[in-house]
């Protein structure tokens, strides 16, 4: 029903920035909460932030406060997540999800996911 597409990833020194975006469709994109995720190897997914479906509220998980910023246009039906000030410890899979019944930005479960884009940190 919603598709996701993940883009943006890329292999960058640490100390370096990249932006990923996440373009959606097949749904209403203003009424979904959109998050970013990331998986490292051999670590469990862990959600890195999340935007509430107007644009209003933000979550960002410690490790990446003041460092990433999640943000989203509407009218292109997409989630941007940019990234600063990356370290090593920032290499993953990130993927991006939408959902639409929980309003709370701390909740986990998504209905729907993208395939991942890959991040790799140098130091």
């Amino acid at each position: 029903q919603v598709q996701l597409v993940a883009s943006g990833g890329g292999l960058v020194q640490a100390g370096g920035s990249l932006r990923l975006s996440c373009a959606a469709s097949g749904g209403t994109f203003s009424a979904y909460r959109m998050g970013w995720f990331r998986r490292a190897p051999g670590k469990e997914r862990d959600s890195v932030a999340a935007i509430s479906a107007g644009g209003g509220r933000t979550y960002y998980v410690d490790s990446v406060k003041g460092r990433f910023t999640i943000s989203r246009d509407n009218a292109k039906n997409t989630v941007y997540l940019q990234m600063n000030s990356l370290k090593p410890e920032d290499t993953a899979v990130y993927y991006c999800a939408a959902d639409r019944f929980y309003s709370d930005l701390s909740q986990k479960k998504y209905d729907y996911w993208g395939q991942g884009t890959q991040v790799t940190v140098s130091s």
